[in-house]
């Protein structure tokens, strides 16, 4: 079926970036010249009914449509979908008014189409948006471009038309989170891929399909098939019940409520199915048909005529009533053109652009309004006879901005909220968005007359353009009469960027209540769209493997020649030489056992079953469990800051005057200086208004007395300048809150340093009570009195480049209680603080500030450097008019602004002091950076905050030593120069293991793009990098450098969903379940709840998991090799004829019952326990360098193998006397038991109560099994005196050198463990 209001045409093409080429809006400039856009409007009136006549337009360019007032879906899909195109009406601006969203339609409204060069006499079809139904276009398919199209081919790629309260198109995807690897159609072809991309694996599956072939069947086939199947059921298991589990934790996720509110006419609803019920009945079933054209047309048109009754009857009703219902839904069922609302520390579902934003206790009304509530109606003239609500003048950029909006959206003003985005871009500070203007006074009802334009997706989660469009409402008197004032019917057009959006995965931080329409969904929201893909992942160990698997190939492939050319190639009589080599192979294919891959998966399923039973790191979560040895090889550690490192939560801790300092208890003596110049009235007359106070009264401020030296009094002067700058000077508005029927005041603002500052103001004794745009308020904690009331004059916000934000106050003077004018004269006062940076060249000269704000920095405080400068009334006169003119140039505003400020405001400021914020470190993150250091892990901290925050949080956190010298790159851009960059990198290659780099996210994605590999050949070798600003794409990119260049295991963990795509990047991804989210934690392998369960994530069962992995694999490869080599002396002394010597059960039984059980017993054994591991990290770093299983260690055991299978064998036939008989592979296989059993005895290191169970128990399963192995032993012979003393001789023999060997090595060089344990 079509989508709604449009036919298909079997020609049209289906491209869904141009839905509408068959039916494309009338480009009127076709039938005009350029000169006539630019004739009086008062002419076009009238041009209709003069040019009519002659007007030849071809109707494939035109189309009819229906009008959309309100934008609302009827609710009946029968009549949607057998309603036609369109009707000839009126409709206003060119927008498409189908309902539906379209992706190519342009990002900013046009008046005007593109024009032709013929002139037309029917160019008053400028003026309206005349349609005709597509059914009527004679040649399907052939489609000439508009004006829209042009337009649209200009854009860098398709945009979406959204209309409000619209049923989305089906491309547009659902709203779900998904951590899934697999759907159900490629886990099957997906994982067996990763499978059979294991050498061994195909190995197996070519020697099972080989026994199909009857020449080169060995035993039963079940004994080859089996085995690879279970093996591929255990792997292709654990990966299901992985996948499951992230889907069942994404179902958790999204099924998360949310309210929306949902419009609609139930008048038109009830109408139109009536209507369509009454013309059915008068239908004629017989004039259906294909093959009756001329009969259709009447169908067509009845339903032509049906919609114009509708549309007439709908116009001339008074007014329709818009229903305004809210809804809670699931957030995967949230569509484009929702409207979403949001209530404080709500998680935003999906991008939204905000409409409208109010107070929390006053939100939006949202009930079904009576006629009452709409708009006035529309006089002649089209202006309302009261108040206008609509301009006779499209609303533009400039009046939006310059509040010349009419009538009631001016009144309303722009709504704020604060959002925080710390699990998005990773910035600390909160965001302030806005809504347009044009929505914030409009009610919910009438966002059914909005349509947004938005551009296509992005991962540029700091860029967005679009529009707003609100469609007035049209007089149904005079539609397309030529008395109506077309000016009124213009739609009011508002810019929408980055200001007035919320993008998915950020949470509302202040107490509004937020009405919000969803613009992008699902995979299209910024924060999917910057997190990529997940992937399988293999540990290294598994690789290791499958290489040593490879040369044990090689091996059997040379072995299997060799005795074939011993015997020769043309002396073979019952096979040929290439069937007898195939054969060997399969002989020897025990080499590579199938057993290793069921023994490994089993273990890591032990490894993550230890990992979640930990009480030590509770709710940690194992999602990835074939990696967990990965754990044991990590070499570097990529961070978050926000959330993973530090809490969020900043705190004033200390603060300088110049003389002297305050911290800690020492703060209860600021407070007696605080009451002491705040306490303007006496505290226990309520009733007696209190004088505010001023910068200049609180200096001589007589409440002190003169009981106090004269050392004390300066001192306390300057600490009372110092907290009123401070709780002055920052953007903090306070609001009040009501939680359990108890009222308190919190605080709002984009930085929580700020907010932070504040709070200490008022734990000091001056609390902010009021602060609005132009006015503050402070009142006294003691008193409860105001003491200070300021106006303020202009505001200079904090931007990254100037490093400082400032304000410039005029102090009122006079008592409290009284309102005083506001043209009253009063001190102005100009206060700014900054960082130490560029604060120092602003403020008055001094000998202190620099070492003290270096002090602060080694004890990892965020320093704010406050100072302050009196103004007199034409000095501020002079920078009012000088400043206000730089900010109305086209050209340089913002330096042309900076500059004024520069010249009159900041220079010689008297320096008030220094503020040293704390931002709370995580539990035990210096203890648990400290020890992953000693490990031998590098750490690197990438963050999207600023560069200052960065650096005090690396120092606070001893990410970076005392010792080491933090080298700083920033601000490089694509025109810096190669030499200039280099240099910068020429220190760091110098002096890297005293050097720790702190870089920028420009100056970072500048080295990433020109010199990649010169940039990460320094970084890896230095201890410690800090980079900052960096992009979730950026963080991603980092780790897949490193890990390409190094080859070494990177870990990466973080808590937001800012960290996903680093965390899929990384060898390892580790997620915190944060306070804002679990997107990191659902995305990640690991999942813990805070930072300093890494250490024993890594030390202790990284280690464990490896050591035990890696002895496990050597154990089963040498199990292996000995029963080859076995069949290799045997095949030798049997003339070199390919027999199997152990066959069908024995075979299996080998490597199952009698053996399985103690060998992975292994996965239990420990070298030393816990305490030692964390009291030694030095342990940790040995495992790095794969000293556990290497080609040394692998080798060693190679040649175990090979003395043990050649004695066991050798003797075995010497003492038996016998090659092929029942008596010689009973005491061959019984020695090879009890070699495996005793030999991983000689392993263990710590014995676990199930190792002895294993061992024990397998011995009894042999002896009891011996009396039904008849059909492969002498039963009598086992059972006498020579079997056993001939398997006791051979065992001794096999077993004793290989250990004295150990013995020696152990004693001459022992293992670091035993040298941690005193053995």
């Amino acid at each position: 079926m079509s989508r709604r209001h449009q036919y298909h045409q079997p020609n049209a093409p289906d491209s869904p970036s141009v839905t509408s080429d068959s039916d494309i809006e009338l480009d009127y400039g076709e039938l005009g010249s350029k000169d006539d856009n630019d004739e009086d409007e008062d002419n076009a009136s009238s041009s209709w009914d003069q040019n009519t006549p002659g007007t030849r337009i071809p109707l494939r360019n035109l189309r009819a449509t229906r009008t959309r007032e309100f934008g609302i879906q009827p609710d009946d899909d029968a009549y949607r979908d057998s309603e036609p195109a369109g009707v000839l009406c009126h409709s206003s601006g060119g927008r498409d008014l189908d309902g539906t969203l379209q992706d190519s339609a342009p990002l900013l409204a046009t008046s005007n189409g593109s024009t032709s060069s013929r002139k037309s006499p029917a160019e008053n079809l400028r003026r309206s948006s005349l349609r005709i139904a597509k059914f009527f276009s004679s040649t399907p398919g052939d489609h000439p471009s508009s004006s829209l199209e042009a337009q649209d081919s200009s854009l860098p790629g398709p945009s979406r038309n959204i209309t409000i309260g619209q049923d989305p198109p089906p491309r547009f995807p659902p709203n779900a989170v998904s951590n899934a690897k697999y759907t159900a159609w490629s886990f099957l072809p997906r994982t067996l891929y990763n499978e059979f991309s294991f050498f061994f694996n195909m190995y197996f599956l070519l020697v099972a399909l080989s026994q199909l072939i009857p020449p080169l069947r060995i035993g039963y086939v079940s004994t080859y098939v089996l085995p690879l199947v279970f093996v591929l059921s255990i792997t292709l298991g654990k990966e299901a019940v992985d996948d499951i589990t992230r889907r069942r934790r994404d179902a958790e996720a999204n099924k998360g409520s949310y309210t929306i509110l949902r419009l609609r006419d139930p008048t038109s609803t009830a109408k139109r199915k009536d209507k369509r019920k009454d013309r059915i009945g008068k239908e004629n079933p017989t004039r259906s048909g294909r093959g009756n054209r001329s009969s259709s047309y009447p169908n067509r048109l009845d339903v032509i005529e049906e919609e114009e009754e509708i549309l007439d009857h709908n116009w001339k009703e008074s007014k329709p009533a818009i229903e305004v219902d809210e809804l809670s839904i699931r957030s995967r069922d949230i569509k484009v053109g929702d409207i979403v609302k949001l209530g404080k520390d709500q998680r935003v579902p999906a991008d939204l652009v905000i409409l409208k934003s109010s107070a929390a206790d006053s939100g939006p009304n949202v009930l079904p309004f009576s006629p009452r509530q709409e708009s006035l109606p529309l006089s002649s003239n089209g202006h309302s006879s009261e108040s206008p609500l609509v301009s006779p003048v499209p609303t533009t950029e400039a009046s939006l901005e310059s509040g010349n909006l009419p009538g009631r959206i001016e009144a309303g003003g722009t709504g704020e909220a604060f959002l925080r985005t710390d699990q998005l871009d990773g910035e600390t500070d909160w965001k302030l968005r806005l809504a347009s203007p044009l929505t914030q006074s409009l009610e919910p009802w009438e966002f059914s007359r909005l349509r947004i334009v938005a551009g296509r997706p992005s991962k540029k989660v700091n860029e967005f353009v679009g529009t707003i469009e609100w469609m007035p409402r049209l007089d149904p008197q005079n539609i397309g009469g030529a008395q109506q004032d077309r000016s009124s019917q213009k739609a009011m057009t508002a810019p929408l960027t980055i200001d007035n959006t919320a993008w998915a995965n950020t949470v509302l931080a202040s107490n509004v209540t937020v009405l919000a329409v969803v613009v992008y969904t699902g995979a299209q929201t910024r924060q999917a769209m910057s997190t990529t893909p997940p992937r399988s992942k293999t540990g290294l160990l598994d690789c290791e493997i499958n290489d040593l698997t490879k040369i044990l190939c090689a091996l059997t492939l040379t072995l299997s020649i060799i005795l074939v050319a011993l015997e020769g190639f043309e002396n073979r009589e019952e096979m040929k030489w290439y069937v007898a080599i195939t054969r060997f192979l399969i002989l020897f294919s025990t080499i590579i056992p199938i057993s290793l891959r069921v023994n490994l998966d089993m273990g890591k399923s032990v490894y993550a079953w230890f990992i979640e039973r930990d009480q030590g790191i509770p709710g940690t979560a194992v999602r990835t469990s074939t990696i967990p040895e990965e754990l044991g090889r990590i070499e570097y550690l990529l961070s978050d800051k926000t959330g993973t490192l530090t809490r969020n939560e900043m705190e004033l801790k200390k603060i300088h005057v110049g003389t002297v300092s305050y911290a800690n208890e020492a703060m209860d003596e600021v407070s007696s200086y605080v009451r002491e110049g705040f306490v303007t009235g006496p505290a226990d007359d309520v009733l007696q208004p209190s004088a505010l106070v001023t910068p200049s009264l609180s200096l001589r401020n007589p409440s002190a007395g003169n009981q106090t030296t004269r050392t004390r009094r300066e001192i306390g002067s300057r600490v009372r300048d110092l907290v009123l700058a401070l709780a002055l000077c920052h953007n903090v508005t306070p609001t009040a809150e009501e939680e359990d029927g108890q009222s308190f005041t919190t605080y709002q603002a984009s930085s929580p340093d700020e907010i932070a500052i504040v709070r200490w103001t008022e734990q000091v004794g001056l609390r902010l009570v009021h602060r609005d745009r132009k006015s503050i308020t402070l009142q006294s904690v003691e008193t409860s009195r105001v003491v200070v009331r300021a106006r303020i004059l202009e505001i200079f916000p904090f931007t990254s480049e100037g490093k400082r934000m400032g304000t410039i106050l005029q102090f009122l003077q006079g008592e409290a209680s009284a309102t005083p004018s506001l043209d009253d004269a009063g001190e102005i006062w100009f206060y700014q603080k900054g960082a130490d940076t560029v604060m120092t060249s602003i403020v008055a000269a001094n000998d202190w500030l620099d070492e003290e704000t270096a002090n602060m920095a080694r004890e990892g405080f965020r320093t704010l450097v406050v100072g302050r400068r009196k103004l007199s009334a034409q000095q501020y006169r002079d920078f009012s008019a000088m400043y206000k003119e730089a900010s109305l140039s086209l050209q340089n505003r913002d330096a042309r602004s900076a500059r004024v400020v520069k010249e009159h405001l900041e220079s010689s400021l008297e320096l008030l002091g220094v503020t040293g914020v704390e931002d709370k470190l995580q539990k035990d993150v210096k203890p648990s950076l400290e020890l992953l250091r000693n490990a031998g892990i590098k750490i690197w901290m990438l963050t999207g905050d600023k560069v200052e925050t960065a650096r005090c949080v690396a120092v606070s956190a001893k990410l970076v030593s005392r010792t080491q010298y933090i080298h700083t790159i920033t601000k490089l851009t694509p025109e810096t120069p190669a030499a200039s960059a280099l240099d910068a990198l020429s220190l760091l290659r110098s002096k890297p293991d005293s050097t720790a780099l702190l870089i920028d996210g420009d100056s970072l994605s500048y080295f990433l793009s020109h010199h990649r590999w010169e940039f990460v050949s320094v970084a890896v070798l230095l201890p410690a990098v800090i980079a900052c600003r960096c992009s979730p794409t950026q963080k991603a990119d980092v780790a897949y450098l490193i890990r390409q260049f190094t080859k070494k295991r990177v870990a990466c963990i973080g808590d937001g969903g800012n960290d996903v795509s680093m965390i899929q990047a990384a060898d390892v991804g580790v997620g915190i379940v944060g306070k804002e989210g679990r997107q990191a934690s659902l995305a990640a392998d690991f999942s813990i709840t805070s930072f300093h369960h890494l250490t024993k994530l890594l030390v202790w069962h990284g280690r464990n998991s490896y050591k035990r992995s890696a002895k496990l694999a050597q154990f089963i490869i040498h199990r292996g090799l000995i029963i080859s080599v076995c069949q290799t002396i045997y095949s030798i002394a049997a003339r070199y004829e390919p027999n199997a010597l152990y066959r069908d059960w024995l075979l299996v039984g080998y490597a199952t019952v009698y053996t399985m059980a103690p060998v992975f017993s292994l996965v239990l054994d420990k070298d030393v326990d816990e305490g030692l591991a964390s009291l030694y990290p030095e342990l940790y770093k040995e495992l790095t360098h794969g000293q556990s299983l290497s080609y040394r260690t692998f080798f060693v055991w190679v040649a175990i193998s090979i003395y043990q299978g050649s004695i066991i064998q050798g003797l075995s036939q010497l003492l038996v006397d016998s090659v092929d008989s029942p008596q010689m592979v009973s005491v061959s296989f019984t020695v090879l038991v009890i070699n495996e059993l005793i030999m991983v005895a000689c392993e263990v290191v710590t014995w676990h109560r199930f190792m002895v169970a294993s061992l024990l128990g397998t011995i009894a399963i042999y002896i009891g099994s011996i009396p039904f192995l008849g059909g492969y032993f002498d039963l009598a012979y086992v059972w006498s005196l020579a079997f056993a003393w001939r398997v006791a001789a051979i065992s001794a023999i096999s077993l004793i050198p290989p250990y004295s060997v150990k013995i020696l090595r152990r004693t001459l060089k022992p293992p670091s463990y035993r040298k941690v344990q005193g053995i």
